[in-house]
Formats: C-alpha cells, sequence, structure tokens
C-alpha cells in the first residue's frame, strides 16, 4: 500500500536535472539552423524534500490508555503513540529518499499521561542517576530536527524542562519564550537545516518555533518572574527577516498555536492563543507552518498574506500520535537562488502499521514500570462510581473531586479566611472515568483527574460567582420548556468543551436550559439562605482555572486565600489512601440540577 501520493521513483523523477526536450520531426526540419546547433534551452534545475510534522504528543509512546489499563481504542479506529508514526517516518524516509525529509514536532511533549507524571514526579528525570525521560529517547531514535515548546511543557516547572531539553538531540525552539530581566530568548529561536543537491547549492531551510504566550498565566507559578511571552505575530516580525537575510530558500513556522484567532483566557493578556493563522497572514516571508495546540486535524490550510499576496500553507496533525503532517515543496534554482514553486500538505493515519520494533525494545522496560505503578491499589470503594452523566448531572464521582478540594483549602487557610464560606469549582474531564466497587488503583483515579492540576483558594463575591456559574452554564445548548431534552446534542454549546465546564460544589443552584444565556443561573443559595452579592466565598479551583484558563470572569484577578504546589490527583489518591475506603456517603450531596422554566429536566 502506498504511504504517499508521491512514491520515490516520482519524487526522484521531479528533483532529477530535466532534461532536453525532443522536437517533432516538423519542428526540426522548420528550425533556424543556427539554433539547431545550439542545441534546447536548458532548463533550470529542481528539487524536492519534505517536513514531516507531529504535534500534541503528551507523552504518548505506545498505543496503550493507562487509565484504563489496555491498548487504546476509540469509536473512529485510531491509534496514538510515536512508536506507530515512527514506522510512517520510515516508510516517507524510504520512499523519498533519508537526505530529503525533515522532522518537527509543535509541542506538548512531556505532560499528558502516566508516563509522563511517572517520570516527572515518581522517578524524576532530575533525580542524580534517573533514566532518560521515555520521549526523549523515543525522538532521538526518531530523528527528530526541532520541536517548538508547548504550554504543557512548563506544567512540571522549569527544572523538569530543562532537563529534559539537555536529553534532547535536537532544539527545542521558542522564540517567543524570553528570560524576563534581559527580554533575551530562554530558548533557541530557530535553527537552519541543510538540503543537499549534488551539483548544486544546498537549500536552506529555517525553522522558527513559537509557543503559546497563555504560559503566562496557566503556568504563571512556575514562570512568573522567570519568563515573559510576547506574542506569535510580533516574534515572527521579528525572526521571519532574519532567517532570509541568512539565506534560507525555505521558511517553515512550528507553532504551538491554532488556527482560528481567538484566545481561552478572555482579556487578562494582549496576545492571541490561537494566531498561526495571523502569522500567516499579518508575517510576509513564511512557507508553510506545522499548527499545534488545539487537538483538531486540518490536513492542508491555506492563508493568504495581507502584503505579499503569497500563499502560506498550514496543516495540524490532530494530536497523541493520531496523525502525521506532511508537507511537500517542490524547488528551482533560478539564478542561483532556490525558489518554491509547489507545495502541498496531507495528514497520514498510523494506524495501519506496526510500532516500530526499536522504540518498543528502548522504551518496553520503561512502559511496563508505569503500567506496575498505576495498577497499584490504594484503597477501596462502597460502589461504583461512574462519570458518564457528569455532565448533565450532579453525580458523586465530582463531588469526590470537590471534597478533596474543600478539604485541602480549608486546612490551608488563615484564622481569617477560614471563617469565610468554603466553596469548590471542578470540570468533567471524563465522561468514561469509572471507579470501581471494590479495589481502587492509582489509574482508577488518574483517568477522573487527568490533568496535572495543582490547587488554589481564591476569594468571589457573590455576584461573581453568580456571574461565573452564568459562563459555565453556556455550555448548554439552550432547550425550550416543553420540548425533549437529548443528552447527546444538550452539551458543549459555544466550542466550550467538557473540560472548561465547571459545576460548584458548597452553593445550591438551577440551571435553567430554557433560558438565554446569561440569565440561566436560578435560586442560588449557601446553608439555604439566597447568596447576597457582596458574600464573600473562598473558592477551592486548580491552577489552570484560577490562573484564567477558558476565560471565566473574575477568577484571575481575585484575591488569593490558599495555593499550593501538589497535584489535585496526588491528593485524591492521598485522600482514599489516608481513610482506606472511598464511600459517596462521605461527600456525596446533590445540590445542582438542569430545569427547564423551573421543571427539573432530570427527576
Amino acid at each position: 500500500m502506498p504511504v504517499s501520493p508521491l512514491n520515490r521513483r516520482d519524487f526522484v523523477k521531479k528533483s532529477a536535472v530535466t532534461g532536453a526536450a525532443v522536437a517533432a520531426a516538423g519542428s526540426v526540419a522548420a528550425a533556424p539552423a543556427q539554433a539547431a546547433e545550439r542545441g534546447p534551452a536548458k532548463k533550470n534545475r529542481t528539487w524536492s524534500f519534505s517536513v514531516l510534522g507531529t504535534t500534541d504528543l503528551h507523552s504518548h509512546v505506545f498505543d496503550w490508555d493507562y487509565y484504563l489499563d489496555k491498548a487504546y481504542s476509540d469509536s473512529k479506529g485510531n491509534s496514538v503513540g510515536v512508536a506507530r508514526v515512527a514506522t510512517l517516518i520510515k516508510q516517507q524516509r524510504a520512499a523519498k529518499g533519508e537526505e530529503r525529509v525533515l522532522l518537527v514536532d509543535a509541542g506538548d511533549i512531556i505532560q499528558g499521561t502516566s508516563l509522563a507524571y511517572y517520570f516527572a514526579r515518581v522517578q524524576p528525570i532530575t533525580d542524580k542517576g534517573a533514566p532518560k525521560h521515555p520521549m526523549a529517547v523515543a525522538m532521538n531514535h526518531m530523528r527528530y530536527d526541532a520541536a517548538a515548546l508547548g504550554n504543557h511543557e512548563f506544567n512540571y516547572g522549569i527544572e523538569v524542562l530543562r532537563k529534559f531539553e539537555s536529553q534532547c538531540r535536537f532544539p527545542l525552539l521558542g522564540a517567543n519564550a524570553l528570560d524576563a530581566k534581559t527580554l533575551r530568548p530562554a530558548f533557541q529561536p530557530y535553527t537552519v537545516k541543510r538540503i543537499c543537491v549534488p551539483g548544486a547549492p544546498d537549500i536552506k531551510v529555517g525553522i522558527l518555533g513559537l509557543t503559546n504566550p497563555g504560559i503566562a498565566l496557566w503556568d504563571k507559578d512556575n514562570v512568573s518572574g522567570k519568563m515573559v511571552f510576547p506574542g506569535l505575530v510580533e516574534q515572527a516580525k521579528k525572526y521571519v527577516p532574519r532567517l532570509r537575510a541568512l539565506g534560507c530558500d525555505v521558511v517553515f513556522l512550528t507553532d504551538h498555536s491554532g488556527l482560528d484567532g481567538s484566545s481561552s483566557y478572555g482579556d487578562e493578556l494582549p496576545y492571541v492563543e490561537n494566531a498561526s493563522n495571523l502569522v500567516a497572514q499579518q508575517v510576509p516571508g513564511i512557507d508553510a507552518i506545522l499548527v499545534g495546540h488545539t487537538h483538531v486535524e486540518v490536513p492542508s490550510y491555506t492563508v493568504k498574506n495581507d502584503e505579499t499576496g503569497e500563499d502560506v500553507l498550514l496543516s495540524e496533525p490532530y494530536c497523541w500520535g493520531y496523525r502525521l503532517s506532511v508537507f511537500d515543496f517542490e524547488l528551482e534554482l533560478v539564478r542561483g537562488q532556490w525558489k518554491v514553486t509547489k507545495k502541498t500538505a496531507q495528514t497520514l493515519n498510523p494506524n495501519t502499521v506496526d510500532e516500530d520494533p526499536e522504540i518498543k525494545k528502548l522504551l518496553e522496560a520503561d512502559h511496563e514500570l508505569v503500567v506496575k505503578y498505576v495498577n497499584t491499589a490504594v484503597g477501596t470503594c462502597t460502589e461504583d462510581l461512574s462519570a458518564a452523566e457528569s455532565c448533565w448531572k450532579d453525580v458523586p464521582i465530582m463531588d469526590f473531586i470537590h471534597q478533596v478540594q474543600m478539604d485541602t483549602v480549608k486546612a490551608g487557610l488563615s484564622a481569617s479566611d477560614a471563617a469565610l464560606p468554603l466553596i469548590s469549582v471542578a470540570a468533567p474531564f471524563s465522561r468514561t472515568a469509572d471507579i470501581p466497587a471494590g479495589s481502587v488503583t492509582i489509574k482508577d483515579i488518574a483517568g477522573l483527574y487527568i490533568y496535572d492540576n495543582t490547587l488554589y483558594g481564591k476569594k468571589l463575591t457573590g455576584a461573581q460567582l453568580k456571574d461565573y456559574l452564568e459562563y459555565a452554564a453556556k455550555y448548554y445548548h439552550q432547550v425550550p420548556a416543553g420540548t425533549a431534552v437529548d443528552t447527546a446534542t444538550l452539551t458543549n454549546a459555544n466550542n466550550f468543551w467538557d473540560y472548561m465546564y465547571d459545576t460548584a460544589a458548597g452553593v445550591s443552584y438551577d440551571i435553567d436550559i430554557a433560558a438565554a444565556e446569561g440569565s440561566r443561573i436560578k435560586n442560588l443559595t449557601y446553608n439555604g439562605t439566597s447568596v447576597a452579592d457582596d458574600q464573600v466565598f473562598v473558592v477551592a479551583v486548580n491552577n489552570y482555572r484560577a490562573n484564567g484558563g477558558s476565560g471565566y470572569p473574575h477568577i484571575a484577578a481575585a484575591d488569593i486565600a490558599y495555593s499550593s504546589t501538589n497535584e489535585i490527583r496526588q491528593l485524591m489518591i492521598d485522600y482514599v489512601t489516608s481513610k482506606g475506603s472511598l464511600d459517596p456517603k462521605d461527600f456525596a450531596v446533590t445540590n445542582w440540577r438542569l430545569t427547564q422554566g423551573g421543571t427539573p429536566v432530570f427527576a
């Protein structure tokens, strides 16, 4: 089965020196003698090469789900992991020639699975004598040429990131990750690679890496006072001309930033989160962009540059190793200068190939170590707790998160703040999460709380809390009273995804899905009494939301009553370990519900 519409024979044929055209017999007879003596005009030299791209791998090495402790599967037949992608890459190099293929990543490499957590927290790569990070081992073996920094690279702190960087045999690029004091690049901004063309000048490919300015908010605890993150457009305008001045024939960007010009952190920063389209549109001199961050598949997308009118080619290969982007470039040597004459992009699916046996050999032991870790029992549960209905019902499994958050914040409050009412907000990260009756393992809890968030306590007034909950309620599509509610189409209005939707514990309220957005929160009470606008609450909330993630109102600027560097997931594990048994009777309270015109949607 071909791995690309362009096989090696066609690829090399396109890149060969164009031979003399054979003229038709009649034309030869009619040609002047002088022209016949000179022979046909010599055509310019041509060449072709490819850039392969991955993004948002999130430490998926093998096709394995650590939360379910089995091979990964989904309804669309996707596979995950760089081990399969590595096989596709080998096929591309075999088809096109090793020297004609570059390999680039667009960030979010070292966080996202139990494997990532294990080598950041359980057996950290920063420990003396610790093994290399599995992603460094895999990506070195795959011979990456460069990778952009993702926002999740900073989740475990700069020390872990720097250690990972030191283990990579390719640069981590971040032209807009600057030292806070000097405003000089804290990471390498770009790299220049050469494509060797026999008998002709090398093709110089400049690869510029840009990361996400939202890091300044989402990982404020790790980067504040150490690094700053200006906008992608601003820094691309600085570095793209520099790459052209260095003689780069092709300028390729790898951006940990989506395509639509949106931001999930409101107005807290002056820079756009998903700015790759704006970079293409506003910065002249770019040939193509590998896009990341938003976990979508965009095989090929073109943006016209405002200044030059030239088309910029973009591609985003989903996430987790679901896809591999392939950029194919054709060039012509014109008066000693290589010019791009054609460029195309597509995505390839690795689900039909086997995992690279060499990566399996290199990292099987690390994988088995993590499998053993996630299957460690930490306690028991008195009944099955499922998250299947957590997006439209107040279910006990979510109250488990709320209880842990409130217990932890309460224990760390000052005497004055301890007198304030305490509530919790949290999102249903996974509808497939389930804590079974009987033995509870680390993987059961990790499957419920899949992010490495830490915990804050922030102060909101009653009026601000109502605004916060109204913002959350835009998650639901409006369903008029008397109309049947279909849970399959009820949620995720306004591109508001499950991880963005917060429910609250400690207060009681109704969400009227028949009402218009902004006026859905009804009967908001605390201890049976209506919440007053000036009443002050301490709100237990994760660091992502506390620092502006998903654009919730008021919370980022709110006063801090508590903060911790402990992951919420580990706090949940500790809760079960200390109690020995997880019993919903200890924490389950139904305090919110959906209504239509005051009538409960679910009995």
